[in-house]
């Protein structure tokens, strides 16, 4: 019995954890981040304030939980893309422009929302995990022969993400695509 209740209890909490980072989110989407108080998000959630404070200490560390989620999703979308996708060429591709199709979205946050959500230890921790992702499928591809092998596989991941961060400017797919192939015209071998 002790563990049917603890389950029930573990899961009341991630319930209570999901519907104040969505009620945030939709709050700060609606009234911007100093339009949000800790009031109205309880409100919004349906508990009390006293509840909230137990799992967040203020609207920040909510968003950022609710950022830390979002990473979270695209990494494992890119996991997905790279996992479905057969030859080392085709998946650093497929990865390549999912990526970029993710981060060709980010215009969604408000300025001040943005410099809060992006910086911070959660940031660096989930740009460092993308860095070793994108550079193990460079890596793979240089060992198959299908990109240049005389730059060292770090520095054209750093290439690849630097030129690719471009595309937080650029709305229209079929840009995103040419960035996506200009990119890549940059890791082959021109002899």
């Amino acid at each position: 019995m002790p563990k049917i209740w603890s389950q029930t209890i573990e899961a009341h909490r991630d319930a209570v954890r999901e519907a104040t980072i969505n009620a945030t989110a939709a709050l700060v989407a609606e009234h911007g981040l100093t339009g949000v108080t800790m009031s109205q998000i309880a409100k919004e959630t349906g508990i009390g304030r006293a509840t909230l404070y137990k799992y967040f200490p203020d609207v920040e560390s909510i968003l950022r939980a609710w950022h830390d989620r979002q990473i979270d999703q695209h990494l494992q979308e890119l996991l997905r893309v790279r996992d479905r996708t057969a030859g080392a060429a085709e998946r650093l591709e497929s990865v390549l422009t999912a990526y970029t199709m993710a981060i060709s979205h980010r215009r969604a946050h408000n300025t001040e929302t943005a410099d809060m959500l992006h910086h911070g230890e959660h940031i660096a921790a989930a740009h460092k995990h993308l860095r070793e992702f994108v550079q193990d499928l460079i890596t793979d591809a240089a060992a198959a022969g299908a990109i240049r092998q005389d730059v060292p596989a770090g520095e054209l991941t750093l290439y690849c993400l630097h030129a690719l961060a471009a595309a937080t400017s650029l709305h229209d797919p079929a840009a995103i695509h040419r960035l996506v192939r200009t990119t890549l015209t940059g890791l082959r071998t021109h002899g």
